[in-house]
């Protein structure tokens, strides 16, 4: 009997520049013939790297899907300040940062790392009143975002250059979910008093998926398939809870199980090593959160 989960599961895709994520949600659309894809979070149009889509019941879990950390790769530009803190931008300011040190760098990224307080890019995909901030921007409304809260965990310079008035600098950071890296290179530029955007930027990573899973589009398009299955996604993404084959059949009902001391969400494993369901306990049951395999399947 075939496994009613083998097309469901991730497809993490290597994002091409240019591209926005719902129009690799259309080429995965096409190249898999289903219409149940959805992605887990946008990557802007300029960006590369990691994007994490969910394919047919994988679509469900994405949802559930542990991502609090991400990482970049990415080149701030300092001497120039732009509408959208990136290149893509209008030119806002210009001023020499010939004259910045090294050491006026490191002390600017150091302001800038650990627990901080961060004001959104206006150019972001925040809803302000059931609207797009990108969307209002670009259609001449003034935008202000309330600073939130943000950890950047690593923010290393890996290369400095100096051309002219600019100062080009090579960074990787690692960062909590809904850090935007448009916005620290912002900072960093007015901070230093000579403005500052992106002028590239790769995301590395999302959570536990990285580079290493993606796939490019041209590839998917000759061969297309799943970074993992769904098993594989719920049990790299949560520690692992094994259960009996009849308390699988119990969770495959949505039905609960007797508490055993756990601490938050974790995989059930059924003795055949498929992922049952993802559970948590509350109060005196152990009770799914998401059933991967639902008995109804």
């Amino acid at each position: 009997m075939s496994d009613p989960l083998e097309t469901s599961g991730l497809v993490v895709v290597d994002k091409p520049s240019g591209m926005t994520s719902h129009d690799v949600v259309g080429r995965l659309r096409r190249y898999f013939r289903t219409k149940k894809v959805g992605h887990s979070g946008t990557l802007d149009p300029m960006a590369t790297g990691v994007l994490v889509l969910g394919l047919e019941r994988g679509t469900k879990y994405l949802a559930h899907m542990v991502a609090d950390t991400k990482s970049y790769a990415a080149t701030i530009r300092l001497g120039a300040a732009t509408t959208t803190d990136d290149k893509e931008g209008e030119v806002l300011s210009r001023a020499s940062a010939a004259h910045v040190t090294d050491e006026q760098i490191a002390e600017g990224i150091a302001a800038l790392t650990g627990r901080i307080m961060q004001k959104p890019a206006a150019v972001s995909a925040i809803k302000i009143n059931g609207r797009r901030a990108h969307e209002l921007v670009r259609e001449g409304v003034e935008v202000d975002i309330p600073a939130r809260p943000v950890t950047v965990t690593r923010f290393d310079v890996l290369d400095t250059r100096r051309e002219g008035d600019y100062v080009d600098l090579d960074v990787e950071v690692d960062c909590s979910s809904g850090t935007y890296i448009r916005s620290l290179a912002r900072d960093l530029g007015a901070a230093l008093g000579v403005g500052g955007h992106l002028t590239a930027l790769r995301r590395t990573a999302v959570g536990p998926f990285s580079l290493a899973d993606a796939y490019r589009l041209d590839d998917l398009e000759d061969n297309p398939r799943l970074s993992m299955s769904l098993d594989e996604a719920l049990i790299r993404t949560y520690p692992v809870l094994e259960v009996t084959a009849d308390e699988a059949a119990a969770l495959a009902l949505g039905k609960w199980l007797e508490p055993r001391g756990l601490k938050g969400v974790h995989a059930a494993v059924g003795p055949d090593g498929k992922a049952i369901a993802l559970v948590k306990e509350k109060g005196k049951r152990l009770s799914t959160v998401f059933v991967a395999r639902p008995a109804t399947l």
